[in-house]
């Protein structure tokens, strides 16, 4: 990456009182504060990690932000898995250069932002969203952030389970992460995509979503036993000898799950040291619990179609 900042480079500024702005460095724009005019000019043409001054003195330090910068400030379209979440996703489920891997659904293009980094050129992202106003935020925001849409990222609109096995051959993919309403439902398609020795990762919001998911592999059979866990993340507050943990934190985001393939023809042994009766359930108890059920409120079409605007008018002053 090229530290020297030039015209359409993403510049974030951190002022008095800590307070940060990011912007797109325009020749002759310029950044309005309380405290005075911030000129892109005197950014354009400078180094990562330098610090200006407007007019009146005050003192702001300017980098280029980092992926997980930009992730939580981008426009959203469906809410975005947290830096905390995604690392997890790259390291259990074991991204690699070169890697073959699914996705669904691109929500704001947060995490195909970070799979694409971890696959390299050498890898390929096979991303599938039902949403195209979905699929259309998600593939600007990672334009806008790559310089560019990447050539190894494919993004296909409609059902996984409808369109995987259009888009790539049985036992060719290495890798697949859903993150979506309801995971259950392409378990059997991924299982089919997925080389033996391969991984599913399933990110979830809710417990009932995750034990569905969670009965269902089993049910299908063809992989291990799922794994599941969430992440915390704890800042704490550092100055002189007042070290403690800060008041707020990032708390319970989502639910991951992990699960590997098997190979054709196998049948996992039972490695439990006890047997646990399973609780009886109906279709109904589950969907009594998803998110729509709950009152979950979706993203308004107006608000949606305004970050659509917002997102691809970026894209577009780049273009030109």
């Amino acid at each position: 990456m090229n530290e020297i900042f030039k015209a359409g480079d993403r510049a974030q500024l951190t002022g008095p009182k800590g307070k940060m702005n990011t912007i797109v460095l325009e020749v002759g724009g310029k950044l309005g504060t309380h405290k005075g005019d911030i000129h892109h000019d005197q950014i354009i043409g400078i180094p990562s990690g330098s610090v200006i001054e407007n007019r009146n003195g005050d003192k702001y330090l300017v980098l280029k932000p980092l992926l997980s910068d930009y992730v939580l400030s981008m426009p959203r379209g469906a809410q975005i898995i947290y830096p905390k979440d995604a690392a997890q996703i790259i390291v259990e489920g074991d991204i690699f250069p070169g890697a073959t891997v699914i996705e669904a659904g691109v929500g704001s293009g947060a995490l195909s932002a970070y799979l694409l980094r971890a696959i390299g050129d050498s890898g390929h992202l096979h991303s599938f969203e039902v949403r195209e106003e979905f699929a259309q935020i998600a593939k600007a925001n990672v334009a806008n952030f790559l310089d560019g849409e990447p050539k190894n990222w494919t993004v296909r609109i409609g059902k996984l389970q409808e369109q995987l096995p259009l888009a790539i051959d049985a036992k060719s993919a290495d890798r697949a992460i859903l993150d979506m309403l309801a995971p259950w439902e392409c378990v059997e398609a991924v299982h089919a995509a997925l080389r033996p020795g391969g991984v599913l990762v399933v990110y979830v919001a809710t417990v009932t979503q995750l034990s569905r998911t969670v009965e269902e592999i089993k049910s299908l059979g063809g992989f291990t036993d799922p794994s599941a866990f969430e992440t915390t993340v704890r800042p704490w507050h550092l100055e002189g000898l007042a070290v403690r943990p800060e008041h707020r934190m990032i708390g319970h985001t989502g639910f991951l799950m992990t699960a590997r393939r098997l190979a054709d023809d196998t049948t996992l042994p039972d490695f439990r040291t006890r047997r646990v009766n399973k609780a009886e359930f109906t279709d109904a108890d589950m969907d009594s619990w998803l998110p729509e059920a709950m009152g979950v409120r979706p993203i308004g079409e107006k608000k949606l179609r305004k970050t659509v605007r917002k997102v691809t008018s970026e894209t577009d002053k780049r273009k030109n």
